[in-house]
């Protein structure tokens, strides 16, 4: 006869691992859904706006110069692009002056941003570059975006349609040739955007930004209240979707799919990442987190069938969630991302296994590095620590 101790360890995984199989079905859905939807072009409109896109930067890496780049060969009749350095030594000067000398004919703008508005040293350039900046229409993603010709005109397009305050995009990561590079690829295209892509479908839409693209009009900046409001929180992409979102204004999730190239982390910088990630998301979403508890889809049909092993049922489920967790994989990666060059599925596992051990992590200590400078989180807010400046250039980017 089990104890009710023992009953509760049986059927607590097998439930848990059920609901999660359920949650890959429907998260391959959502994927399917946007799939289809991100292959029918939006309507273009012949008179589109001027739009000032900007551009926060801060150090630079190999890719900087192809990620900005891109930015110069749209297909896209006015716009201007605004890059703000926080020093005239800083790195990322060089990479847009020989921008300048190799597009003339584009307006591109180095912008000094010395002042230190707020914690937020990324939303504080962004202060000082919306001040300048000559559209209304404002467009802001990080400095290691690269886009196709046809981004700015798809983004500007939708948020031109009705009741649309802010458009997003689902990105692609390209890993450095390194584990902790490969397995944080693997974690975004698998994962965090299959996250995304289900949040979109079960609340209606999404309610938050990412920082792979953020555009928007000043008048709905100004609605709630500027970027002063934010200019202290690590999160700033999720609280200016938020924030926005509550105006009753639509977060819009982009047919473009944009692309970024991670760094050859060694697995103490691959650590540092997600404890950053995920102490950030606990910050601004707590029931969110809580939550990930669900997408542990093979780490939960593993215990269930360590707790279950003699029974064939439970191996029937195991085999179900494992199918159901590498279909979501590949699908989201291959046909929703279109990834070329993807992180291979064989490390999933891994991947998975040691996301359960961060998010246990995050929920543990408040301090993060970000940007070169070391923070203590505390709802949401960043505070400086005391001589918290890092040399390091690990973690400068966007």
């Amino acid at each position: 006869m089990l104890t009710p101790l023992l009953q509760l360890l049986r059927w607590v995984p097998a439930a848990v691992t059920a609901a999660s199989t359920f949650y890959c079905l429907i998260t391959t859905f959502a994927a399917f859904r946007f799939a289809r939807r991100r292959s029918k072009p939006t309507p273009l409109d012949t008179k589109l706006p001027m739009v000032s896109i900007l551009k926060p930067l801060k150090g630079a890496d190999p890719n900087m110069y192809e990620a900005l780049r891109s930015h110069c060969l749209q297909d896209y009749p006015e716009y201007e692009m605004l890059c703000g350095i926080t020093s005239t030594d800083d790195l990322a000067a060089d990479v847009v002056e020989k921008l300048i000398r190799e597009f003339p004919d584009k307006k591109i703008r180095l912008v000094s941003c010395v002042k230190r508005l707020g914690a937020n040293g990324k939303v504080s350039s962004l202060m000082q570059l919306t001040q300048v900046a000559t559209a209304e229409y404002l467009l802001v993603n990080d400095s290691d975006i690269r886009v196709e010709s046809d981004y700015l005109r798809t983004v500007i397009a939708e948020l031109e349609q009705p009741n649309v305050g802010l458009v997003t995009c689902l990105y692609r990561a390209i890993s450095g040739d390194s584990l902790g590079s490969r397995l944080e690829a693997l974690g975004i295209s698998t994962d965090f955007m299959p996250g995304v892509l289900a949040a979109d479908l079960i609340e209606g839409g999404v309610q938050f930004g990412l920082g792979s693209t953020l555009a928007l009009r000043k008048t709905d900046l100004s609605a709630i209240g500027g970027l002063g409001e934010i200019v202290d929180y690590l999160a700033d992409d999720y609280e200016l979707g938020n924030r926005i979102a509550r105006l009753g204004r639509k977060i819009h999730l982009s047919r473009a799919v944009v692309e970024t190239n991670l760094p050859a982390y060694d697995f103490a910088l691959f650590w540092a990442h997600q404890m950053r990630w995920a102490r950030t998301i606990r910050a601004s979403r707590p029931g969110g987190y809580l939550g990930l508890l669900l997408t542990f889809t093979l780490p939960w049909a593993l215990a269930m069938v360590a707790c279950n092993g003699r029974e064939p049922w439970a191996w029937e489920l195991g085999f179900t969630a494992l199918v159901a967790r590498f279909v979501l994989a590949v699908w989201t990666s291959r046909f929703v991302l279109a990834e070329k060059r993807a992180a291979p599925m064989l490390l999933l596992p891994i991947r998975d296994l040691l996301a359960v051990a961060v998010w246990a992590a995050g929920w543990f200590g408040n301090s993060i590095l970000w940007r070169g400078e070391r923070f203590v989180l505390k709802h949401g807010r960043l505070i400086p620590e005391p001589g918290g400046v890092s040399h390091g250039t690990h973690d400068l980017k966007t």
